[in-house]
């Protein structure tokens, strides 16, 4: 069996990933498929010689998304044009909107109700065909694989809502009429659903920051040839070909190509990316090394003890693959949710339907289709889809004013909850001198070579009034790490650390049942990173510590970290309001959209009309309340 990460595209709601993560698991060969919306991507489990990444990927691509196993394509590029579509669109349907609305509401006078119908059919007609597109297509392929999601309900809407008002437009006057009814269209109903589902799918792409290119900058850590010891001669090969046991010369200003035993000579080697340290360490006969790092000065030559998969980078690379491919529990159920939702909404406008005609008749037909319409259009979850982003993109926008830059919406939930944090030292508590001389730093003072940041006691013992536990780590040796840790006022600490004694750490207080989050700023980090459940690195970091981390502080201050914490608070708060009224909207209007009042001899409900300015309404009830984090003083 085989584990990749494969990264996903198409995917617009939990309900999407939930459907890719079926169609993947039902497939022979496939033993487990973990599907996480928020990092796209979809770790899976397989059988190479059942099933191959070929077969997925047209399986995929016949739900209505796609599967990157292609290593020539971008996904950053997949996305980015994704994206340029969607906005364009949006836009453009913006601006239908405002088009049909004057219109419909009589802003804009075009002559008679015949030809202000006909004019709307018109811009409706075409924001279907562009701006909903995507909908209609997606929701055909869901059709055709028997599942559901939030574009089967997005076209159901739209689609009824055009063809209903299309036949009032020209034979309305004439059948209702007949029956002494009032004749209306709902091409502002159509319009607004597309426009309001599109606006809500732009700000949660802005919402969601993607991770995938941490693993590809890891990657590129190692040299693609190596120089390969072979007798008197030294021969440059890929470094796919080397073995354990083979001679391998290295030179100053080059990467090291895989772990290993030094032989002879001797170099000052920059292995910060594995032990955070930013001066170069001295490595002669008997010292390890590791693929990645760096010969500041010198040459030597070593036995290689581990290649490809096997090397420490390779390994760091894995953890972080398989961190960003797994899901939470909480999202499962997110997941399931999603899955009924569409079905259930669709099931209660047919029984809608169904229920009016079986009371009344033909004479009741209108009221039948009247009610079912305005179940769908009532319940079309844009509230539900803007409820998150919004307040996100309030929250990341507050925050970055603050100088924290969150890049998981995961993360805002996971801070608040923290009640141990694990701390790199070098680079995240302190900074080097940078007048340093590295071939003499053995002989020069703790203050002379790393200098404690300014504010990071303070921070500290902010965290620890809290009630928050704080452990330093650090490649030092003792004295050294028991130095800076009673300098920032932190209890716990431990020293001679490497990226697995950091994650180990991590998972040991976990597995207590705790909390953690993980500060750092260097690739030696990256691990610990991964493994914890909130992950924060520094903004002077490293790229790499900064593309796997849900947050990054920008700049030195750590008082951001207890900041960030209450701007988790305050962003929370506010998606759980916004949840709480997009869920109550829906449970108090589909009754009322239904007919339910007429049980109770009340001559009145919801009309597609009127639901389409409540759905409306709700939508930006919900943007208004997110805007609010604003004037929350200190969020």
């Amino acid at each position: 069996m085989e584990k990749k990460t494969i990264a996903v595209t198409g995917m617009a709601c939990a309900g999407c990933a939930a459907n890719v993560e079926r169609i993947l698991g039902r497939l022979d060969g496939v033993s487990q498929a973990n599907v996480n919306f928020a990092a796209r991507t979809a770790l899976v489990e397989y059988d190479p010689k059942t099933v191959t990444l070929k077969i997925m990927k047209e399986e995929v691509e016949k739900g209505g998304y796609g599967l990157v196993i292609d290593e020539d394509e971008s996904v950053e590029a997949i996305e980015r044009t994704a994206y340029g579509r969607l906005v364009k669109r949006g836009v453009t349907s913006w601006v239908l909107a405002f088009m049909t609305m004057s219109i419909s509401m009589g802003w804009l006078h075009v002559g008679n109700d015949i030809a202000a119908n006909q004019i709307m059919l018109v811009i409706s007609l075409f924001n279907i065909a562009y701006c909903g597109r995507l909908f209609y297509a997606n929701a055909w392929k869901q059709l055709r694989h028997g599942s559901a999601n939030m574009d089967t309900l997005v076209a159901m809407s739209t689609a009824i809502s055009f063809a209903f008002s299309v036949f009032n437009t020209f034979w309305g006057d004439a059948y209702w009429g007949s029956r002494g009814m009032g004749n209306h269209t709902y091409y502002d109903a159509s319009v607004m659903i597309i426009t309001f589902v599109l606006t809500g799918r732009i700000l949660e792409e802005r919402a969601k920051k993607i991770t995938a290119s941490a693993i590809r900058a890891l990657m590129g850590l190692a040299p693609k040839t190596a120089h390969l010891v072979n007798g008197d001669e030294v021969v440059d090969v890929p470094i796919s070909t080397l073995e354990r046991g083979d001679i391998i010369e290295i030179r100053s200003g080059e990467k090291v190509p895989v772990d290993g035993i030094v032989t002879s000579g001797e170099a000052y080697i920059d292995e910060s990316m594995i032990t955070g340290e930013p001066t170069p360490a001295l490595r002669n006969n008997g010292y390890k090394v590791y693929a990645g790092t760096i010969v500041k000065q010198g040459n030597l030559r070593f036995c290689a003890r581990e290649v490809g998969a096997g090397t420490m980078l390779a390994q760091i690379i894995k953890t972080v693959q398989e961190a960003q491919g797994s899901k939470a529990p909480v999202q499962r159920v997110v997941d399931k949710i999603a899955l009924v939702f569409v079905p259930v909404v669709l099931g209660i406008s047919v029984l809608t339907f169904v229920l009016w005609y079986a009371v009344g008749g033909g004479d009741m037909l209108p009221r039948a289709v009247l009610s079912a319409v305005s179940v769908l259009v009532i319940a079309c979850p844009c509230a539900l889809g803007l409820a998150t982003p919004t307040a996100l993109m309030v929250g990341i926008g507050k925050a970055a004013r603050q100088n924290i830059l969150i890049k998981d919406a995961a993360a805002l939930e996971d801070i608040r909850k923290i009640d141990a944090l694990v701390i790199d030292k070098t680079g995240t508590l302190t900074v080097p001198n940078k007048d340093v001389d590295f071939t003499k730093a053995d002989g020069l003072s703790l203050d002379e070579r790393e200098t404690l940041k300014p504010h990071a006691r303070e921070a500290m013992e902010a965290l620890q009034r809290e009630g928050i536990e704080v452990y330093m780590m650090s490649g030092d040796k003792d004295e050294a790490a028991r130095y800076w840790a009673d300098k920032a006022g932190i209890r716990h600490y431990r020293s001679k650390v490497m990226p697995q004694d950091k994650e180990d750490m991590v998972r040991r207080l976990q597995s207590e049942g705790k909390h953690v989050a993980m500060v750092g700023d260097g690739i030696n980090d990256t691990q610990a990173l991964a493994a914890a459940d909130v992950s924060i690195a520094m903004g002077k970091g490293t790229d790499i510590a900064m593309d796997v981390a849900q947050v990054t502080l920008m700049g030195t201050d750590l008082r951001r970290i207890p900041d960030a914490i209450k701007l988790s608070r305050s962003t929370v708060a506010m998606i759980r309001q916004n949840l709480f009224w997009a869920f109550i909207y829906n449970v108090v209007c589909i009754p009322l959209a239904a007919g339910l009042p007429y049980a109770f001899g009340m001559h009145w409900q919801i009309t597609p009309m009127f639901a389409s300015a409540l759905m409306a309404f709700s939508s930006i009830s919900v943007v208004l309340n997110s805007l609010r984090l604003n004037l929350i003083h200190n969020a």
